[in-house]
């Protein structure tokens, strides 16, 4: 598969996705799309956040790391931006694909492209973008509906031919870091190599962050199925470590990992885990694309972000309020997740591992099951 006649001599592709760790798994399936189709070699241009798990892709070869003035972040002004444009223009793309959600504007992005002279631009976009977009593909959601962020990306490199028969999204564990994962375990006493649960109470969105004592009786509710539970992550939570505390006589089998793990050790975890318990977050993209059953607590701030081609059961409370766009919810309830009651947690994680080990006999049973979400 080749790409179309003005793209077939762009061998240097800039890819450009702005937020966060999960919404950079999300383009990797298009990011492939592009390098089996012709491009030979693909920069990304991403928040430090989104650089953090660029050395994770094998389809990126190099790594630009950027806050951009009109993201949410703690962008340090407008000589960042500025300097942003000369280090494009001394990178010299052949062409740049802009990644974006339906409610973001590629438009800053695309004039940061334009200033530093990239002579082809692909971008869903709302309003006519003129000369900043020269393969303006028109913006038809949310009024003509929502689709997954990783169809609406690979559907918008399929209009330049882009296109890949394998379209999960990619995570490559390097092997130092299962070595240095098991080093830290066996000095928690931990001799399992595999099937352990695996916990992740955090997010970077409060709205999207699952009450601390309802997953810690979760979690209480799965001490007999007699897996260790590994908690990942999630202090951000200030009520995680009182829940906690208050249990731990009923969880003896958990080894709390908070803040201790690499990103690599993190996904060196995940890769042997039985189930993954977390929200809508990046360790649950990062488990989707080693193909890990996942329960997702997924708040309805909005629709699109749910686990890709893998097991899962995404858990929530329909609330009229939902698809928010909030970073903090604006009804102080939280009702999208509060509504889950823990019991629900325990059952479709046991309903995950019960379906792994129905599927095959092998650890890595995920691996190769249906993708099936609740």
């Amino acid at each position: 598969m080749t790409m179309v006649p003005d793209w077939q001599d762009c061998a240097h592709v800039l890819c450009v996705r702005l937020d966060n760790m999960g919404d950079v798994l999300m383009c990797t399936p298009a990011f492939r799309a592009l390098r089996q189709s012709g491009a030979r070699r693909l920069s990304l241009l991403t928040s430090p956040a989104g650089a953090a798990v660029a050395p994770f892709i094998p389809e990126v070869d190099s790594t630009l790391s950027y806050d951009a003035a009109w993201v949410k972040n703690g962008s340090a002004g407008r000589d960042e931006d500025i300097a942003a444009i000369g280090r494009l223009r001394a990178l010299r793309p052949d062409a740049a694909v802009i990644f974006t959600t339906y409610s973001q504007s590629p438009l800053p992005a695309a004039l940061l492209c334009h200033l530093a002279g990239v002579p082809r631009v692909l971008a869903h976009c709302r309003e006519n973008p003129y000369r900043l977009i020269t393969d303006w593909v028109r913006e038809t959601e949310p009024a003509q509906g929502v689709r997954h962020e990783v169809q609406r990306q690979l559907d918008l490199v399929a209009t330049i031919g882009a296109r890949s028969d394998e379209v999960g999204m990619s995570f490559q564990v390097k092997d130092v870091d299962r070595l240095s994962l098991r080093d830290k375990l066996h000095r928690e006493g931990v001799c399992e190599a595999e099937g352990w649960i695996c916990v992740h109470a955090g997010a970077t969105a409060p709205s999207r962050r699952y009450p601390a004592h309802q997953l810690v009786e979760a979690l209480v509710a799965l001490r007999g199925d007699g897996r260790r539970i590994l908690l990942l992550g999630g202090h951000e939570t200030e009520s995680l470590a009182s829940a906690l505390s208050e249990a731990r006589c009923l969880l003896p089998g958990l080894i709390d990992l908070s803040g201790r793990l690499t990103l690599g050790e993190l996904a060196a975890a995940l890769e042997h885990a039985a189930v993954v318990i977390c929200n809508n977050s990046g360790p649950a993209h990062i488990a989707a694309a080693l193909r890990v059953p996942v329960v997702d607590l997924y708040a309805l701030t909005n629709p699109q972000h749910t686990p890709w081609h893998t097991p899962s059961r995404v858990l929530n409370h329909d609330v009229p309020c939902k698809y928010c766009y909030r970073s903090v919810c604006p009804e102080g309830h939280q009702s999208c997740l509060a509504g889950v009651e823990p019991k629900r947690v325990a059952m479709a994680a046991r309903e995950l591992m019960s379906l792994t080990r129905q599927q095959q006999s092998g650890p890595r049973a995920a691996k190769e099951s249906v993708p099936c979400t609740h």
